[in-house]
């Protein structure tokens, strides 16, 4: 049974609890790098079809306004979240960011197949598919 009816008196609309977060507010949440500044925001979470893993989370900044944006993905594992901020802290600084593996369109999902382990050894994170 995949599909099931929400229980009398439960909310089908609850996004988060207080250790799930829905992907929806997950998606624009601001991201603080390791000296505290705002780095930028997450433009998209991307998951493991089959797993279900959460293979990144693509950070986005460099523009104005969102226009011009560069994506970074990042392993979800170099996220912390911080209660305070209300956001994700990540332990690189701006400037190391700007040094990793990106791309320019948001749409492009093809660069994922040929870059994935880069991004990894990059951040030197184990790959989620290992």
């Amino acid at each position: 049974m995949l599909h099931q009816e929400p229980r009398a008196g439960q909310d089908p609309y609850v996004k988060d609890t207080p250790s799930l977060i829905a992907s929806d507010k997950v998606e624009g949440t601001r991201v603080y790098g390791a000296e505290g500044q705002h780095i930028g925001s997450i433009a998209r979470v991307l998951l493991e079809k089959r797993g279900g893993r959460v293979a990144y989370a693509v950070l986005s900044f460099g523009g104005f306004m969102g226009i011009g944006d560069d994506y970074y993905p990042l392993p979800w594992e170099k996220l912390t979240y911080d209660e305070e901020l209300d956001g994700y802290r990540i332990d690189l600084t701006k400037d190391q960011i700007t040094g990793a593996p990106r791309y320019n369109d948001l749409e492009d999902d093809s660069w994922y197949q040929d870059k994935g382990r880069t991004i990894y050894d990059y951040y030197g994170v184990p790959p989620y598919w290992m």
